[in-house]
């Protein structure tokens, strides 16, 4: 289940590190021209939702398609104003174990987000309820 956060949600400073080829994640996802203007790990100021998947193999494939950048999550993010983009990582040692970043221009954006779609989001993850456990969330500001 993907929380919806709300206006009690973490703040502080995500200080994100510069890529590099050998961090040990691969699979990156991102959205076409989502971080583009900004910058992939851009100083300008975005609201991001951090969540770690623990994925069985079996589930991997739905998981990834669901998950990615152009996947079901992607797509109905992207009905809203403010969403720059969802990035999906798959850590290179432990295969089971993903990443999702979802970037919001900024805090209200999501919250706007939550308004308009929150139907649409409780659906969505009911339906793909099971096919990871969940491990942790993150939210905050750069």
């Amino acid at each position: 289940m993907r929380c919806c956060g709300g206006a009690a949600a973490w703040r502080c400073r995500l200080a994100l590190p510069e890529l590099s080829s050998d961090l040990p994640v691969t699979g990156t996802h991102i959205r076409a021209g989502s971080c583009r203007s900004l910058g992939l790990w851009s100083n300008a100021v975005v609201f991001v939702r951090v969540w770690e998947y623990e994925v069985p193999g079996d589930r991997a494939a739905a998981f990834t398609t669901a998950y990615a950048a152009d996947g079901a999550w992607g797509e109905l993010f992207g009905r809203a104003a403010g969403f720059l983009g969802t990035e999906l990582y798959r850590d290179a040692v432990r295969v089971d174990r993903f990443l999702t970043i979802d970037r919001w221009r900024n805090e209200e954006d999501w919250q706007s987000f939550l308004h308009a779609f929150g139907a649409a989001y409780e659906s969505l993850d009911a339906q793909l309820e099971g096919l990871a456990a969940e491990r942790s969330l993150f939210e905050g500001s750069s």
